[in-house]
């Protein structure tokens, strides 16, 4: 049996969602002559780790209480005795994981999990790659960090999986990867790779005003908590940088020019969640109403999209054919066009469910999955 040992960093909606994957998928995984040991589990505030890092890690009932007390927002800090494990807080874990990833990144090897929302984890990742061990991100932080820290990332890039920041489980990266391999020159990337702008752009194309669809969009939880998180595009921004990246553009985020669906005297630091949803929001109705009736009467509709072309990286509504991947477009759904060589008149198109934390932990736990080569 190969045993593939894993630290999860960030035990929140994803990171919960993965461990709950991997035990329940312990039969399938069993079939295949693969057992991923969880040695270690961290969150904001604390470090969960197996007594016996070399045998044995956390086994799966400590796994789903760990998952049944974060779903109830409690921190491990608060977790009772679990037996044969040691408890560390915030401040001595990236020094335990370390330590840890010294020791068996070069003998039984490591996978380090980032699911965390963090920009702190890049540091501790890129000193593990360093020190043998693998990583599998669905935070997209480290990645659009300075040009610097991914490159150092990616020192050792067979080492490396990321599915999940860019299309949750939908095979974006993947996909790119073997087109660059082939030598087919990618000229253009077109994607809708949010699932909440998705989903408001294909509502207001409707005829719904835009503060209805997005007070409906946060009660069904499609939203962050403060809207604006997702209306200000730096989500899709982040994945924009990521895919530009991949394609060798040695670019940083001050370089994407990005249209936030808000103005900047409508910014959280000058106005509540509050006034924003009960007064801010009407007052983007009218404009956003506008540009709709304008794209229609030329057949066109409007997508909030990242484009990638030659030098050009930017983020924003733009209107497109309605007959299109991206026009047909409708719900959370992510849709992402790819134009090649080979891909020149009919795009690659990559479409389905690129948001949820049950489909993002499942493109994380293939991502551990496929790195099974590289262990004993």
């Amino acid at each position: 049996m190969k045993c593939i040992p894993l630290i999860l960093l960030g035990c929140g909606g994803v990171g919960s969602h993965l461990l709950q994957h991997i035990v329940s998928c312990r039969s399938l995984h069993s079939k295949q002559g693969l057992w991923l040991s969880v040695v270690g589990v961290c969150d904001s505030r604390s470090l969960i780790l197996s007594e016996d890092l070399l045998n044995n890690g956390l086994d799966d009932s400590k796994l789903l209480e760990i998952c049944r007390i974060k779903s109830a927002g409690i921190s491990l800090s608060k977790l009772g005795d679990l037996g044969e494990c040691r408890v560390f807080d915030h401040m001595e874990s990236h020094g335990n994981i370390l330590d840890i990833a010294s020791q068996l990144g070069k003998t039984t090897g490591l996978v380090l999990v980032d699911c965390s929302a963090s920009s702190d984890t890049v540091e501790v990742l890129k000193q593990a790659v360093d020190l043998g061990c693998c990583v599998v991100m669905a935070n997209k932080k480290p990645l659009t960090s300075s040009m610097e820290d991914f490159e150092k990332l990616f020192t050792y890039p067979r080492r490396i999986r990321h599915e999940s920041t860019v299309g949750a489980g939908l095979p974006v990266i993947a996909s790119l990867n073997r087109i660059i391999s082939s030598g087919d020159p990618v000229n253009r990337i077109i994607g809708s790779l949010s699932g909440t702008l998705g989903y408001v752009m294909s509502e207001v194309e409707d005829g719904k005003p835009l503060s209805e669809v997005v007070r409906a969009a946060k009660s069904l939880g499609y939203t962050e908590p403060d809207p604006r998180d997702d209306l200000g595009g730096m989500d899709v921004a982040r994945k924009a940088l990521i895919l530009a990246r991949i394609l060798g553009r040695r670019i940083n985020m001050d370089s994407i020019q990005i249209e936030s669906l808000y103005p900047k005297e409508m910014a959280p630091d000058l106005m509540t969640v509050e006034d924003f949803l009960g007064r801010g929001l009407s007052l983007l109705d009218k404009d956003i109403q506008e540009r709709v009736e304008k794209a229609a009467s030329k057949g066109n509709v409007l997508r909030y999209v990242c484009v990638i072309e030659d030098s050009r990286c930017e983020v924003g509504i733009q209107e497109l054919p309605k007959n299109s991947a991206l026009g047909r477009l409708r719900g959370s759904d992510n849709v992402l066009e790819v134009y090649t060589r080979c891909y020149s008149d009919q795009p690659l198109v990559i479409q389905g469910a690129g948001a949820g934390n049950d489909t993002t932990a499942a493109g994380v736990l293939a991502d551990i999955v496929d790195l099974q080569d590289l262990f004993p």
